[in-house]
């Protein structure tokens, strides 16, 4: 990439999140590290941007704040092997001509593979699932609408009579930050208001967690756990975590990742 160019998009980039650190650079332009360095520095002397401390910020931060949490495409490839699993298992619950809602994140996103051969109509917040679910499938796909935050690929509305009132489910997928003995927990007061209104949308409840999610917590509870119906998770959830689902009245399914499965398979 042209050095006008790698410009370009350092300051796109700056413009786009509060802090931009300088390995997220080199991800952006394929550029060094020493590269993107000199760009940060050059872009600081011709008074374009800010330099800091392991990266760069704009001299005017956007007004338009994102959410907390990670990027998607931080997360999108972060225990890969679980998610598939958990999202197959998902999938396996529907059945075709069903309603579902699909709550925006990057363990919900796994489930478009397996949709990909069903007929479903589908309620969605996540701009990658509507968009890969439209190119790859047959079901019917409706977005709700509102404000769209950029890093998580979700549109999140601030008003409490929106299109999600208007679309009953048969169940509503969901992934979350954290789960603990208070509940369910999620990273930002927004992502509580969306998710609240779909809950209330769904016969039945399912929350999509790898088993790492049991050692996350956030300060900010989305509902106890009574009021989950069915959790899937993968096969690294410990006795302590899956006793506690068990004693709050939720159905546990443990979803298998292939290279468990590939084990299992050399051992008989």
């Amino acid at each position: 990439m042209h050095e006008s160019e790698r410009h370009r998009v350092i300051l796109s980039a700056v413009q786009d999140r509060p802090v931009v650190t300088v390995a997220d650079l080199c991800s952006l332009t394929g550029a060094s590290e020493a590269t993107v360095r000199r760009d940060i520095a050059a872009l600081h002397m011709q008074k374009k941007l800010r330099r800091v401390r392991g990266g760069a910020e704009a001299l005017a931060p956007p007004q338009f704040q994102g959410l907390a949490g990670h990027p998607f495409e931080m997360n999108e490839t972060l225990r890969i092997d679980q998610k598939r699993a958990i999202a197959a298992a998902a999938v396996a619950l529907c059945e075709d001509g069903e309603p579902i809602i699909i709550n925006g994140g990057t363990t919900t996103f796994q489930m478009v593979h397996p949709l990909a051969s069903r007929r479903l109509q589908v309620f969605t917040n996540s701009f990658p699932i509507a968009e890969h679910l439209l190119k790859t499938s047959k079901n019917t796909v409706m977005l709700s609408g509102g404000a769209v935050y950029r890093e998580q690929m979700i549109i999140l509305s601030p008003f409490e009579n929106d299109v999600t009132r208007n679309f009953y489910a048969r169940r509503l997928f969901m992934g979350a930050k954290g789960v603990g003995q208070i509940g369910v927990m999620e990273a930002d007061p927004l992502l509580i208001q969306a998710e609240q209104k779909l809950i209330g949308q769904a016969d039945e409840i399912v929350l999509m967690v790898d088993s790492s999610k049991f050692r996350n917590r956030s300060s900010l509870v989305l509902c106890p756990l009574e009021r989950i119906d069915i959790l899937i998770t993968d096969d690294g959830i410990d006795a302590e975590a899956h006793a506690m689902l068990e004693d709050a009245g939720v159905r546990v399914i443990v979803a298998q990742t292939a290279s468990a499965k590939d084990q299992e398979t050399k051992a008989g």
